[in-house]
Formats: structure tokens, C-alpha cells, sequence
């Protein structure tokens, strides 16, 4: 269990803590609330490589999500999706840069031991692509 306060940043925090405890590859959820993000709500058009939509969300959401983390080039890539609601309206997405927790959030998160998983660049999608050895 990892808990994050407000103003921090979650998917840079998430990185520090996989890096500080070795863990090479994880599944996580969140549970909480964001204050700032820059996410994607999808593609333009469903082709590959897709043109991602993004949007910047500022001002407090709640948030509940769930995601995971392996590594390429000795550097943890985070894949979160996330649903994130205020007053009533949800809007669900790829969570993806400076992403700040509003007041607290929570996060619950699996080692995944003996799983050899990477997340290369996938040139033909234009994005890094989980892949089994």
C-alpha cells in the first residue's frame, strides 16, 4: 500500500518507489482524488498509429483506476487508465503527465515476480507495447 498527499506527483512517485524497491514489473490501483493531469480520451480515428485526443484536467476529481508498470531501457513505463469524476460527470482516460493528487490518494500495489514482460517502443502503433520474452 503507497499513499500519496496532496500536491504530489503520482506517476513520478510511482516510478521512485518501483526504482527504490527493484520492482520490475506490477499491477496497481488507485483509489483517491487528482487535481492536475494531461491525459489521452482516446484516438482521432481508430487507426495505428493513432493521433491521440489529449485533455488537461485541472481542478479536483475524484479518481479510481487501475494500471501497470514494467520496464524498458532501465526505465519504468507506467500504462494507467483512469475514470475521473466531478460533480456528477465522469470522464475516463489514459493518464499520462503531471499528475497531481488532490488531498490524498491511494494506491494498491502487486509485485508481479518471475514475469518476464517489457514495454518497447512498437513503431507500426507509436507506442510502447507490453511484450513477453
Amino acid at each position: 500500500m503507497i499513499r500519496f498527499d496532496d500536491g504530489d506527483d503520482l506517476l513520478e512517485g510511482l516510478k521512485e518507489i518501483v526504482i527504490k524497491e527493484e520492482i520490475k514489473s506490477c499491477w496497481f490501483q488507485i483509489l483517491g482524488g487528482i487535481r492536475h493531469t494531461k491525459a489521452v480520451t482516446g484516438p482521432e480515428k481508430p487507426v495505428m498509429p493513432p493521433t491521440p485526443v489529449w485533455c488537461e484536467i485541472d481542478g479536483a476529481r475524484e479518481a479510481v483506476g487501475t494500471g501497470s508498470i514494467h520496464f524498458e531501457d532501465d526505465e519504468p513505463r507506467i500504462h494507467l487508465h483512469s475514470a475521473l469524476g466531478h460533480h456528477g460527470e465522469t470522464l475516463t482516460a489514459c493518464v499520462r503527465e503531471n499528475t497531481k493528487v488532490y488531498l490524498i490518494l491511494e494506491v494498491m500495489l502487486f509485485e508481479l515476480n518471475n514475469l518476464d514482460a517489457s514495454r518497447p517502443w512498437f513503431e507500426k502503433g507509436g507506442f510502447n507495447r507490453l511484450t513477453f520474452s
